[in-house]
């Protein structure tokens, strides 16, 4: 890792360790997150932080990397097209646009769909509330319905779609049209709905929320209840799509099809895009002037989100994502019964969560002692999102960590606490 400063109208370069970074990065980066070691390098499950060490990355940049840090195929992609055309705008086509939409709609059984490219799951979300309000324009309707402990990104829009107050603390007044119910609970769904009610926004896996996959009497009920009363059924994939559960995108598992999704995090495997894909009732809805992205789509951007899609095709990923994650749950499960702290273990594919009985947030440090990146959320769950492509070998080592990380947590929580 080099330090780039400006002296003299010369930039130059020196080494710099885990606590040299740490301190520039707090000198000059607003603290939005909390970071705590510096990675500089990865390749494949693994990554180096600016000291040298080593570490099992079971994070994928949070549900990112689904094929791993740095793959050749993506990486040899990148470099191509970067030798060759970056950035265009829209106001110009350029093929790797078409080639892309085609792939993603051909995989989602939305036939006669059509995309919208941008750069985020926030902006793929945005387009998705955008297109429920159009829709509903004429109907006098705008009112999106989410779900309760959601999550759909950080814009005024996405975090007021978010159903959680965490969130939404600080941000008030926000913004308009938005309403929610009860995650899994059909009854709340129905009451909420009013006649101002345009679309019905969900996860078809709660991420942020905690992992929480839908019941299928519940992803069929909100099918038939948008079908009853004329609503669109929109599907935030940003998490659980891109072979994440081992479906191309979570709404797979139930037999229901949405009217449109989001997508984001695992469609570039680290290079930033999303897109927004509809079906055929909101195809031809968006036209010119009604929303648009500098950004979204270049060249460069669907090349790399191609090269990903082949990756995960040829390699078997969605498969690989069952077969490893029934392998993960079940060494973990059987951690469940050694140690009182964890209450259960959930999840589908490769999104798997460890519940625990306590706030959890030292357990994620005491992973990282070990040499295993994790992460924490809603306070009592340890969240896991390898790599799509990782190997049993890999998942055992894994294992190994957590047990080592669990007995250094059940040892500090049966010590007595310190005199005085």
């Amino acid at each position: 890792m080099s330090r780039i400063d400006n002296a003299g109208g010369k930039l130059f370069c020196s080494r710099m360790n885990n606590e040299q970074i740490i301190e520039w990065y707090r000198q000059f980066v607003m603290t939005t997150y909390a970071p705590s070691i510096s990675l500089v390098r990865g390749r494949g499950a693994r990554v180096w932080d600016a000291d040298g060490r080593e570490y099992l990355d079971f994070l994928a940049g949070i549900a990112v990397t689904g094929v791993g840090h740095c793959h050749p195929a993506v990486t040899k992609a990148i470099r191509q097209q970067a030798g060759r055309l970056v950035h265009v705008s829209n106001l110009f086509y350029n093929e790797n646009q078409p080639r892309l939409a085609q792939a993603l709609v051909e995989r989602s059984g939305l036939a006669g769909g059509k995309c919208f490219f941008c750069n985020s799951g926030a902006e793929a979300n945005e387009g998705l509330i955008k297109l429920g309000r159009l829709w509903g324009h004429d109907q006098g309707r705008y009112e999106i319905l989410t779900m309760r402990n959601s999550f759909h990104g950080r814009t005024l829009a996405t975090l007021t779609a978010t159903g959680q107050d965490k969130v939404q603390k600080g941000f008030e007044p926000l913004p308009a049209g938005f309403a929610y119910a009860d995650f899994n609970n059909l009854a709340s769904v129905r009451a909420a709905v009013t006649d101002k009610t345009s679309a019905i926004l969900t996860e078809a896996v709660q991420g942020e929320g905690g992992i929480l996959a839908a019941d299928p009497d519940f992803m069929l009920g909100l099918r038939a209840l948008c079908d009853e009363k004329n609503l669109l059924l929109l599907c935030d994939e940003v998490q659980c799509g891109m072979g994440r559960t081992g479906r191309w995108f979570g709404y797979q598992h139930y037999g229901v099809q949405p009217d449109a999704f989001s997508l984001a995090k695992g469609l570039g495997n680290g290079y930033p895009i999303g897109a927004v894909v509809a079906g055929p009732k909101l195809a031809n809805l968006f036209q010119p002037g009604h929303h648009a992205s500098t950004f979204g789509g270049t060249p460069l951007a669907c090349a790399a989100a191609l090269a990903t899609i082949e990756t995960l095709d040829a390699e078997g990923c969605l498969e690989n994502a069952v077969k490893m994650g029934a392998l993960f749950v079940e060494r973990l499960q059987r951690l469940a019964k050694k140690y009182p702290f964890i209450l259960s273990v959930r999840g589908k594919g490769l999104m798997i969560a460890m519940v625990c009985d306590r706030p959890c947030k030292e357990l994620e440090h005491l992973l990282r002692q070990q040499g295993l990146l994790a992460l924490t959320t809603n306070n009592f769950l340890m969240r896991f999102l390898p790599p799509l492509n990782i190997k049993a070998p890999q998942v055992r080592r894994a294992v190994r960590m957590v047990d080592a990380a669990c007995a250094a947590w059940l040892a500090k929580l049966a010590a007595p606490p310190p005199a005085g």
